[in-house]
C-alpha cells in the first residue's frame, strides 16, 4: 500500500526535500540525507509503507534489517567512522525508515545524541552523488 502523503512512497519532489537517491536493496531505498554534518549520513526507508517493526512479518523484518546492515558496513568501508549511530523517529512521518549516522571520537555530537535537521551542512548534487557512489561501490 502506498501513501499518497507519504515523502518514501511517493518519492520524487517529496523526498527530494531532505534526501538525495543512493541506491535500492530487496527490502528498502537509501537516501544521502541532505544535512551532512556527518559525512555519509543517510536513511534507509522501508519499501514497504508501514509505521512500526511489529507490522513487518519476521522475513520482512529480517530483510530490512539485513538491508541496514549492508549500508552500515559500506559506511564503515567508504568513511571509518569510530561508531555509526541508527535512529527511527518518525512521530508525524509514519514510514519506517532509520538514519545511519557516522561519527567519529571527537567529532560532532560525538557522545550526544545527533541533531535531526540542523540545517548547518548542505552539499551540490554532484558533492551528494560522489557520497552515493562511495556508498554504493562499498556494499557487500
Amino acid at each position: 500500500m502506498k501513501d499518497q502523503n507519504c515523502a518514501y512512497c511517493m518519492q520524487g519532489e517529496l523526498v527530494a526535500q531532505f534526501g538525495y537517491p543512493c541506491c535500492e536493496l530487496e527490502h528498502s531505498i537509501v537516501y544521502i540525507f541532505k544535512e551532512q554534518s556527518h559525512k555519509g549520513r543517510c536513511i534507509v526507508a522501508s519499501k514497504q509503507h508501514v509505521s512500526e517493526l511489529v507490522d513487518f512479518t519476521d522475513e520482512e523484518r529480517n530483510g530490512y534489517f539485513s538491508d541496514m546492515a549492508k549500508v552500515a558496513n559500506a559506511l564503515h568501508k567508504a568513511f571509518n567512522p569510530d561508531k555509526v549511530n541508527y535512529g527511527a523517529y518518525g512521530d508525524t512521518g509514519k514510514h519506517l525508515h532509520f538514519h545511519l549516522v557516522p561519527k567519529y571520537k571527537d567529532g560532532v555530537e560525538w557522545a550526544t545524541t545527533f541533531e535531526m535537521n540542523s540545517g548547518k551542512v548542505k552539499l551540490t548534487d554532484s558533492e551528494y552523488e560522489a557520497l552515493a557512489e562511495q556508498i554504493r561501490s562499498n556494499m557487500l
